[in-house]
């Protein structure tokens, strides 16, 4: 296990809950986005589309980096981008409709989370602390991943914020400190984990939450915030250690990673 500090927290602390960050926390959402972009442009060069895959594969994540991942019509702007000649004699919304297809048929067939991640959940709901989410995204989307992760049934309810429900997104620290006083739980007694230094570290740390860097992979692992993360870990069971021997908590006694 690797958990290691970062800047020096008064300990020790009452810890009372647990907030995460969905997409490359829970699941590695990198892997699983290049799979089902991979998946989908295959869909729609198979329905007659006339471009190289690469550079369709390009567009799309161009496409993808400049409307965001929830813009709910990449596949139309992707067509829309391409020279004329490439939907020559073809069926539009028929190609459309094939990339839809083929991404959602890889989101259920291959979204699971770290093999970690569940087993960790599973120990920390039998304790008294409050598992809960704070993410950017759709709501409905976003509720979708819990479940499909199958990572639900360890959160509480009631403890799930995500920014177009709240009105606030990261890395505004108000979303963080909405979500916190609608839990009822105070800054210093919540830790936050998550994988960008920037809308996960530095804003969470704003709100005065404990926060730990999850270092395990992405586009994140050698980004820099403005501010040191109190804690960095590798994987969900350097988190399991670093909750029972640096705050205290115990676990229930017959679990071992």
């Amino acid at each position: 296990m690797r958990a290691t500090g970062g800047a020096l927290y008064n300990y020790p602390m009452q810890l009372r809950a647990i907030f995460f960050d969905i997409d490359n926390t829970l699941f590695s959402t990198s892997t699983f986005a290049e799979r089902a972009r991979e998946n989908s442009v295959d869909a729609m060069l198979a329905m007659g589309l006339r471009c190289a895959r690469d550079d369709l594969l390009r567009e799309l994540e161009e496409t993808v980096h400049e409307f965001s991942s929830n813009y709910e019509h990449h596949y139309d702007k992707l067509l829309s981008r391409l020279p004329l000649e490439a939907t020559i004699g073809v069926n539009i919304p028929l190609v459309v409709a094939a990339g839809v297809v083929a991404y959602h048929e890889t989101k259920f067939r291959e979204l699971s989370s770290y093999d970690d991640v569940t087993e960790v959940l599973r120990v920390l709901a039998r304790t008294n602390l409050v598992l809960g989410v704070i993410s950017n995204g759709i709501t409905l989307k976003q509720m979708e991943k819990l479940i499909r992760l199958r990572v639900h049934r360890y959160i509480d309810p009631a403890a799930i914020f995500i920014s177009d429900n709240v009105g606030v997104a990261k890395p505004n620290p108000k979303l963080y400190r909405r979500a916190l006083d609608r839990a009822g739980i105070a800054p210093g007694e919540a830790l936050y984990v998550g994988d960008h230094p920037i809308n996960d570290v530095d804003a969470a740390k704003e709100a005065g939450m404990v926060t730990v860097w999850n270092r395990r992979e992405g586009k994140h692992v050698e980004a820099q915030g403005r501010l040191v993360p109190d804690h960095v870990i590798f994987n969900f069971w350097d988190l399991l250690e670093l909750v029972e021997n640096r705050m205290g908590v115990s676990l229930p006694l017959e679990v071992e990673p």
